[in-house]
């Protein structure tokens, strides 16, 4: 008989830990969640509310083994990952167990170390019914929501659509963020910038034009610019004032698991999705050489910056160490108000571990994002970059040009690492020479520069996650699985890292809004999100909470029923007729992205693919270009007479290409990715047909 027996969820964590616990312990995993609600039925009951959970398919043979380990063992320790997710597994295994829930059985930790794991398996607690309870909350509404939303798109839209609380609210972010682009007018505006020299260094700098009588002014024309210009012909240029300071920047604080996700995808060119799977790789254990299996950083999905004393002096030790003391300053960051704080923020587990030390026991992922969390956490930790600076106020008759300098005096945390903003405004600062209050300078020539104002950026991943947190839409633990299924469901595609709403996107959303606007909204999902976390502390009932949701949700979906009825959606119709029945044939969206059907569907059935063309006629016999797209999503241009009479086949459209021609590589590669399109449209017609 087992003294031990230890479940988590994976192999890997598993694996970590077997290495800490000598005796006879036996650590096995459970594969993530056993049970989970139906998904051929809504699987709420609609009076109760109560889940109808049910064994996970496929998972038969390791529930017969985790009830056989459990039977052998004198004391089981459920040891799931340390949130509300892992507890309501941890649950749900003490369920099928037939362990009591008021059985001292539950241990978790932060980091996946030695010292770690031994002190939680000696301290032991109760399953957290609070934190049950609020995953149960989340599950179970947006199941409700999903299943009864849904079905409403695919009557109106295409089988096979999902709305989600979370997802869909996304959605709406992205599409609004391409209306308001659309709908931007640039306006014009104008810079002038005057050269100018100290007689005495003989050393130039820039400055650019502020105002007039100390008032700023814009400027919207080029007349303006040439009256300004007019104005200043032969004026002399005066130091009017001068400001010498000091400017210090401090570092930003360690990674919780969106400013990870953002860093990520900024500095290393991560989808939010590669993140989480390369953290949670890193968390659950690598071998490294001389050390065995080891969790290399703190638990991944977290909110809070808070970091512990061990982890503060270790810090201390390494910047004094590697940099000096003058660069280490003992910084304590707040968290969040709405923060849950259950954990620490992302941090290396052992500090002594440098990523170089260790970068040959790692693959090349694994090193780039555990350099990132290891310099971020450390630098967290170090001194204020300090610059000094001058401010100079120039007149000119009475219009008045500033030049701004700074120079770094001391890199502080900057000798390390330096956080990135999405869309960061670059200042740029000159090198201004010694000047005096009241001296003139020497004017050696003037620029003037039209510029327009830009519409809002896309969203990225990055910036995404960023609104999400900030509108309080979500938690750590959604924002991957948000972005992915938006994508899966090609609501949204990535197009040069920016999203994108495809017309499937912008349709669903459309009907979503006009049917579903309680639900589908900012303000409603961030309530909801603060809903669970009070539920989290013990201060709401679930059931209550889902309750008060569903009898007013229900009543409206039916509302939605009665009403779209008898609505048929607007499609865009094309100039290709159908060859059965002679209507022009509209633009649909299957599984994989636009296809044509003939809107006499049902009594004429007849679909096919879409196919794009190009102006550019084929180079080799004047038949038309097609564009067809890769797995990857890549375009590459084919002859509508390939592969029967043409073999013309480019990355480059027809126009672009060089006079080499297309490399074979790329003929190969496009070759083998143009079948798949045809193979994928005859499914999705065929499930029309049905």
């Amino acid at each position: 008989m087992t003294d031990k027996l230890i479940i988590v969820e994976s192999p890997a964590k598993a694996n970590t830990i077997k290495k800490f616990l000598g005796g006879n312990t036996k650590v096995i995993a459970s594969m993530g969640h056993i049970r989970d609600l139906p998904k051929s039925k809504l699987g709420i009951d609609e009076k109760t509310l109560e889940p109808e959970y049910i064994n996970i398919r496929g998972k038969g043979d390791l529930i017969k083994s985790l009830k056989k380990d459990a039977k052998d063992a004198k004391k089981v320790y459920l040891a799931t990952d340390p949130d509300r997710e892992g507890e309501a597994i941890a649950w749900h295994l003490a369920n099928i167990l037939s362990i009591n829930e008021d059985e001292i059985c539950r241990v978790t930790f932060n980091e996946i170390t030695k010292n770690a794991v031994k002190e939680a398996i000696q301290k032991p607690r109760k399953i957290d019914m609070d934190l049950t309870d609020a995953q149960q909350a989340r599950r179970v509404l947006d199941r409700i929501v999903g299943y009864k939303i849904s079905p409403v798109l695919w009557k109106k839209v295409q089988k096979g659509l999902s709305a989600g609380r979370v997802q869909s609210v996304a959605v709406k972010l992205i599409v609004d963020r391409e209306e308001e682009i659309e709908k931007f007018i640039p306006e014009e505006y104008w810079n002038i910038y005057v050269k100018l020299k100290d007689k005495k260094s003989k050393k130039s700098f820039e400055a650019k034009f502020y105002g007039k009588d100390n008032k700023k002014v814009e400027i919207h024309s080029e007349e303006e610019v040439k009256g300004i210009l007019r104005d200043i012909e032969n004026a002399k240029y005066i130091v009017e004032d001068i400001k010498l300071g000091e400017k210090k920047r401090a570092p930003a604080p360690p990674f919780t698991t969106s400013t990870m996700q953002q860093e990520a995808s900024r500095k290393l060119g991560f989808s939010i999705k590669k993140t989480m799977s390369v953290a949670q790789g890193l968390y659950e254990g690598v071998k490294i050489t001389e050390h065995g299996t080891i969790g290399l950083i703190t638990y991944m999905r977290t909110d809070s910056t808070r970091i512990s004393e061990v982890a503060r002096a270790a810090a201390k030790e390494e910047i004094t160490k590697e940099f000096g003391i003058e660069y280490y300053e003992n910084r304590y960051y707040k968290t969040k108000a709405d923060s849950q704080d259950a954990h620490e923020a992302i941090r290396p587990t052992y500090i002594d571990l440098t990523p170089e030390q260790i970068k040959s026991d790692l693959t090349s992922d694994q090193y780039k994002l555990y350099k990132l969390i290891y310099n971020r956490f450390i630098a967290s930790q170090m001194a204020n970059a300090v610059y000094d600076t001058v401010n100079v106020k120039i007149l000119a008759n009475d219009y008045n040009f500033r030049a701004n300098g700074q120079t770094l005096k001391f890199k502080g945390f900057m000798a390390l690492y330096v956080e990135t903003e999405d869309y960061e405004e670059k200042e740029e600062f000159e090198k201004i020479p010694p000047l005096d209050k009241n001296q003139e300078l020497q004017r050696e020539n003037i620029d003037t520069k039209q510029s327009f104002t830009e519409p809002p950026p896309r969203y990225t991943e990055a910036s995404l996650v960023k609104t999400l947190e900030e509108k309080g839409i979500g938690r750590p633990s959604t924002y991957s699985p948000t972005i992915t299924t938006i994508l899966a469901r090609r609501y949204i595609e990535k197009m040069q890292k920016q999203l994108h709403p495809t017309d499937l996107g912008r349709i669903v959303n459309k009907l979503l809004i006009e049917n579903f606007q309680d639900v589908i909204n900012v303000e409603f999902t961030a309530e909801m999100e603060e809903q669970f976390d009070k539920i989290a502390e013990g201060k709401e009932n679930w059931k209550k909470v889902i309750k008060d949701f569903y009898a007013p949700f229900q009543k409206t979906v039916e509302k939605v029923e009665k009403e779209l009825e008898h609505v048929k959606l607007e499609y865009e119709v094309s100039d290709v007729p159908c060859e059965k029945c002679g209507r022009m044939m509209v633009i649909k969206y299957g599984r994989y992205g636009k296809f044509l059907a003939c809107p006499g569907y049902p009594e004429c059935q007849n679909a096919k693919p879409l196919v794009e063309t190009i102006d550019e006629p084929c180079p080799k016999c004047g038949a038309k270009i097609q564009i067809r797209k890769t797995k990857k999503k890549r375009n590459y241009y084919i002859c509508e007479n390939n592969p029967e009479k043409c073999d013309y086949i480019s990355w480059n459209k027809p126009s672009d290409e060089k006079k080499k021609g297309t490399t074979s590589k790329a003929k190969t590669k496009a070759k083998k990715a143009k079948a798949k399109p045809k193979a994928r449209t005859k499914g999705t017609v065929k499930a029309k047909k049905k």
